[in-house]
Order: C-alpha cells, then sequence, then structure tokens
C-alpha cells in the first residue's frame, strides 16, 4: 500500500470524527436543544444491533459493522430532517460514500463499500435488522426524552415503531415504551433465604 492510500484511510477517520460534534437536527423541533450526537446515536445503533442481530438469527459483527458506517455520509450532508426532504434532493449515501474512501487501500475500500451498499439496498437479514436497530435507537432516544420532561417526542416514537420490521425490535420497542430510562440504577430485590 502506499502512503497516499494510507492518508486517504485517515482523511476518512479524521471525517468519521465529525460525527462526534454533529447533532441529529430533527430533536430541534421537539424542543431538544442539544440533542445528542450522531455518533453517539451510531453507538448505540450498533449496540443495539449486535443485540437484535442475536434474537433474529442474523450475524452480530456484521450488523454492527453495517451500524457503524449506516450514517458516516451526515459529515457531508448533515442530518436533515424529514421535512427537508420535501426540498431537498442529497446524492445516495453509496455516492457519498464512495467519495469518502477514495483513495483509501482497496480492501479498505471494497469492505466499506460492500457494508453501505447492503445496509442501503436493505436486503439482507443483516441489513434489516441494521436498519431495525437505527429505528430502534430513535425510538428509545425519544422515550429518553419524553422522561426528561420533552413532551413532543410521541411522534418520533410512532415513525420510528411503524418501520420497524422484526419481531424482535417491535418487543423491545414495547419494552422500551413503559420502561423507566434509569431503572438500571436500582438494583433487582436479592432473593431471601
Amino acid at each position: 500500500m502506499s502512503e497516499d492510500q494510507y492518508s486517504a484511510a485517515m482523511r476518512f477517520i479524521f471525517e468519521a470524527g465529525v460525527l462526534k460534534r454533529a447533532a441529529p437536527t430533527g430533536w430541534w423541533f421537539a424542543g431538544v436543544k442539544h440533542p445528542e450526537t450522531i455518533a453517539e446515536h451510531s453507538h448505540r445503533t450498533a449496540l443495539i444491533g449486535m443485540i437484535l442481530a442475536a434474537m433474529e438469527g442474523a450475524d452480530p459483527a456484521r450488523v454492527t459493522m453495517l451500524c457503524v458506517l449506516h450514517d458516516t455520509q451526515e459529515t457531508r450532508t448533515t442530518d436533515l430532517p424529514h421535512i427537508a426532504k420535501r426540498y431537498l434532493t442529497a446524492a445516495p449515501n453509496t455516492t457519498i460514500t464512495a467519495d469518502q474512501i477514495a483513495d483509501c487501500p482497496p480492501a479498505v475500500t471494497d469492505t466499506i463499500t460492500a457494508a453501505v451498499t447492503e445496509y442501503e439496498a436493505g436486503e439482507t437479514l443483516e441489513a434489516v435488522v441494521a436498519r431495525d436497530a437505527d429505528k430502534l435507537e430513535c425510538l428509545v432516544q425519544a422515550v429518553e426524552y419524553r422522561h426528561q420532561g420533552i413532551d413532543n417526542v410521541q411522534r418520533w416514537i410512532d415513525s420510528s415503531r411503524a418501520a420497524l420490521k422484526t419481531t424482535s425490535a417491535h418487543r423491545l420497542a414495547d419494552a422500551a415504551s413503559i420502561g423507566q430510562p434509569l431503572a438500571w440504577l436500582t438494583p433487582p430485590p436479592q432473593p431471601t433465604s
């Protein structure tokens, strides 16, 4: 591999770091002044994807990779709210990814291209599970915001739930909807002897 290929891979790594500072814009409409970052969303999406993959019999490592890469294009387009899509046309995510990883080592380019193409096509079990993880993470985040006193999040819960495909994602959505985000702080009662 050439030094230029290593430099290209590093440029993509630096670019992905922007997601640690970029916020999803849709939450602003709900009244969330400081929403989670896109990187934070992607991290929990990957965790949810791994869990869903185990539940649905998909490859957890593959699903996790699809989840990690699913929003990397937003360094260049930002996270457009749904209403903006009425007025703006963005390049396909596969095109954006191709530009982002141009000149990377071939193995890197092939790996990322295949993963993004698979996710965008949404046809494999792994892609379906990864897409469910993305929607489920949005639903979970909306539930958390609701518990923080932001009442205008039901449309995110409803639209996320409506987009879910797998049985496990629906069951987890049910659990999230009635769950308490901080319940994990209270240990379960210990059995008495």
